[in-house]
């Protein structure tokens, strides 16, 4: 390996997101290792490169207000979950999912639980009932089997659907 351009010293040990990388000056930052028995270290504070404002070398937090769950395809999980996020699942869901936002299903998707969402949108399989305060859309190729209780739902051309249909009011403001 070569050293850095920037600073010519050696690229080791690389920490990203951290004074030293990228040509900037490098800090004393050194990966730290652990005993599962022990408690998790306390992070070192990095130094504010030289020229640089220490609002810019600091490390910031992004908020996950507003964000998207991702259920990737090689991903399967089983139990409880509750988001208050969107959440898409290419992957397998099964048991219980809540969610205050909207859920799309993706056309790999495959869930076996009761839902709970604002909005559902589905494109693969689901077995199970779904409770969308809002919309339900079944796409093209979508595969729904359990009763079903919403304000609205979409059914589309090629989507199969076996169950009940409980269309619901949508609250009015007072």
């Amino acid at each position: 390996m070569e050293a850095c351009t920037a600073c010519s010293k050696p690229p080791w040990p690389v920490v990203f997101n951290q004074p030293g990388a990228h040509g900037l000056p490098r800090a004393n930052v050194v990966p730290t290792m652990w005993n599962k028995e022990q408690q998790q270290p306390s992070q070192p504070t990095p130094q504010p490169a030289a020229g640089i404002p220490p609002a810019a070398a600091a490390p910031t937090s992004v908020s996950n207000t507003g964000g998207v769950t991702l259920v990737g395809e090689t991903l399967r999980i089983q139990g409880t979950m509750t988001s208050k996020e969107e959440v898409v699942v290419h992957g397998e869901l099964s048991g219980q999912l809540e969610l205050n936002h909207r859920l799309t299903i993706g056309a790999k998707g495959k869930v076996e639980a009761g839902v709970k969402a604002k909005e559902v949108i589905i494109a693969g399989s689901v077995k199970g009932n779904v409770d969308a305060m809002e919309r339900i859309t079944l796409r093209s190729g979508a595969n729904l089997v359990g009763d079903v209780k919403t304000a609205g739902i979409v059914i589309e051309d090629g989507a199969y659907f076996k169950g009940g249909i409980d269309i619901t009011r949508p609250a009015t403001p007072r």
